[in-house]
């Protein structure tokens, strides 16, 4: 393996000039929900919202559409063409219409792996013009097609999605979790995020290992948090690997303090999501 340059070092958090607008600190767009799977997309736009960005815009399958509008007042939210099924199956006018004016996407999170899915995951990526973290089910779905990613892709997989990515058994994912990361993000030429104890960041060159976080954050939703925090990030203009960098960290660090407050045993992903205010605070 070539040499890998490990990174210590936390970027800084951008800062908010004074006099600045909405516009400013950019436009997300979060792309997932399916029916029975409807709270993942809402914690990722809430986290973008609690994550700085100026704009979050959630799409969802009709059937979704009231429940997140009703759930999220401070996002925008547009109801997509659903399949029988209940999952998005959106016409190309309806991803048009939420890309066109962002500055940063987060697709897969809810969104499972039915065939309408796929085809509404692939009309997003086939018109990305901007960064995007692709999480959760945007990952199932990539790990059946060959889909080319843009170089400013960020994918935040677990071990059992890094291992369907890859091709290969989880514990072999586990037991080279350094070189498996890296050789993906390489051959790929993307930023990769492989999450768990000690989450890895890298982009095939750069390595950094994040050492914040707990065990507490071993429950669903959380993974939905860390990727509506990175594209908020994003949306700011920070790079694919800083953004990486710098979300990974702080969601750590909003997972130890929900643990300290409200203990491992009942804090929730919402919960973390609560204390990215207190996080960014400390980081700015």
């Amino acid at each position: 393996m070539p040499d890998m340059k490990e990174i210590r070092a936390v970027p800084a958090l951008p800062a908010r000039p004074a006099g600045a607008h909405k516009g400013d600190f950019g436009r997300v767009a979060v792309l997932g929900g399916s029916v029975g799977m409807s709270g993942a997309p809402m914690l990722a736009a809430r986290a973008a919202l609690r994550s700085g960005a100026g704009l979050v815009e959630l799409a969802v399958p009709w059937s979704v559409w009231i429940p997140a509008a009703a759930a999220i007042p401070c996002a925008l939210v547009k109801p997509l063409t659903e399949s029988p099924g209940g999952a998005a199956d959106a016409t190309a006018e309806e991803i048009e219409g939420l890309l066109g004016p962002a500055t940063a996407a987060c697709a897969g999170p809810g969104m499972g792996t039915s065939e309408a899915a796929g085809r509404t995951l692939a009309l997003a990526l086939a018109r990305l013009a901007i960064p995007a973290v692709l999480d959760a089910d945007a990952l199932n779905l990539l790990a059946a097609s060959k889909t080319k990613l843009r170089p400013d892709s960020v994918l935040t997989p677990h071990p059992g999605e890094m291992a369907r990515l890859a091709g290969i058994p989880r514990d072999e994912v586990q037991a080279r979790r350094r070189d498996v990361a890296t050789s993906f993000a390489r051959e790929h030429g993307v930023v990769l995020v492989l999450k768990g104890p000690g989450t890895l960041v890298t982009d095939g060159d750069r390595l950094f290992v994040n050492e914040t976080g707990t065990q507490a954050l071993a429950r669903g939703g959380t993974g939905d948090v860390l990727a509506g925090m990175l594209a908020a990030l994003l949306a700011r203009k920070m790079t694919p690997f800083d953004a990486a960098v710098l979300a990974v960290h702080a969601h750590g660090l909003a997972g130890e303090a929900a643990a300290r407050r409200l203990g491992a045993m009942g804090m929730t992903a919402d919960d973390v999501v609560e204390e990215l205010p207190g996080v960014w605070k400390g980081l700015a």
